[in-house]
């Protein structure tokens, strides 16, 4: 499904992920280094590792990357032997992007692992759709989302920034929200989600006019996104997903991981505060 989108009513749960993992990587001849919070083992933030890690042209090749995680150590570790089967080198760092102490360490083990972060993308995802908050009153269900998905995203920002301004080079963030946040859904997930996904997509703009020009910050706002659960929904619903997508089909981690390269790349060196939308048209 879509990063930090409510599943349909009639569709079964996404196996989802309670908190968040982060990747960093290295080296990267068009950025040096790289930093990703992302749901791990969600694929759309797994999928960026390799397209940050693999010479994709025009960019040069990635060398190191550090993966960190919360909880999921094996998937992070999965995904730090999948960059290393690319030649490059990897490690791997433990991330709490609900714990503030966590996340203000996070700039000092980056700079001991990879020397420092050029690109930084937020795609912080409390999940309350399947598992244990599932179950919690919705008010429980918001303040999760607020600390994990919206504060977590400010924080880390703020870290990343704070970062970056002290690099010869500056830098980029992104940051993660959902492209039904412009259009609207409804039902309470949705509702829930589009309070967090929204003031991250808010407080990006800020952000971005406020650390301008050394830095730049952009949005990406993936839409109905494949994931390995993804075979799981119900035929009907995924037919009416693919009616209702002007590009006829459902949206790839691929899809959402070559935005992040290219809006992390000098190609994008003129672009800050703006949103991407990767939902095939379902917005616009």
């Amino acid at each position: 499904m879509q990063p930090g989108a409510p599943m349909p009513s009639n569709a079964p749960p996404e196996v989802g992920i309670e908190a968040t993992g982060a990747v960093l990587t290295a080296g990267l001849g068009l950025l040096k280094r790289w930093a990703l919070p992302v749901m791990v083992p969600a694929l759309v933030g797994l999928a960026v590792l390799p397209a940050a890690a693999e010479e994709r042209p025009p960019f040069p090749p990635t060398r190191d990357v550090a993966v960190t995680y919360r909880v999921n150590e094996r998937g992070a570790k999965d995904a730090a032997r999948e960059i290393e089967g690319l030649g490059r080198r990897a490690r791997v760092i433990r991330l709490d992007l609900a714990d503030v102490a966590s996340i203000e360490a996070l700039p000092g083990a980056a700079r001991t692992a990879i020397g420092g972060v050029d690109a930084w993308i937020n795609n912080a995802g409390a999940d309350v759709l399947t598992g244990p908050a599932v179950s919690l009153p919705v008010v429980d269900r918001l303040d999760l989302l607020m600390r994990v998905d919206l504060r977590g995203t400010v924080l880390a920002s703020w870290q990343a920034a704070e970062l970056m301004t002290s690099q010869d080079s500056g830098g980029v963030i992104i940051n993660m929200s959902w492209d039904h946040v412009l259009m609207g859904l409804a039902g309470i997930e949705a509702q829930l989600f589009a309070a967090v996904k929204g003031g991250v997509l808010a407080f990006s703009k800020s952000l971005a006019r406020t650390v301008a020009p050394r830095i730049r910050v952009n949005v990406l706002a993936p839409g109905w996104i494949e994931t390995a659960h993804g075979n799981e929904v119900d035929e009907t619903v995924r037919r009416q997903i693919e009616a209702t997508t002007p590009l006829a089909r459902w949206g790839t981690p691929d899809d959402v991981a070559s935005a992040a390269v290219y809006l992390a790349s000098p190609a994008a060196s003129f672009v800050t505060g703006q949103t991407m939308l990767v939902g095939g048209g379902v917005v616009m």
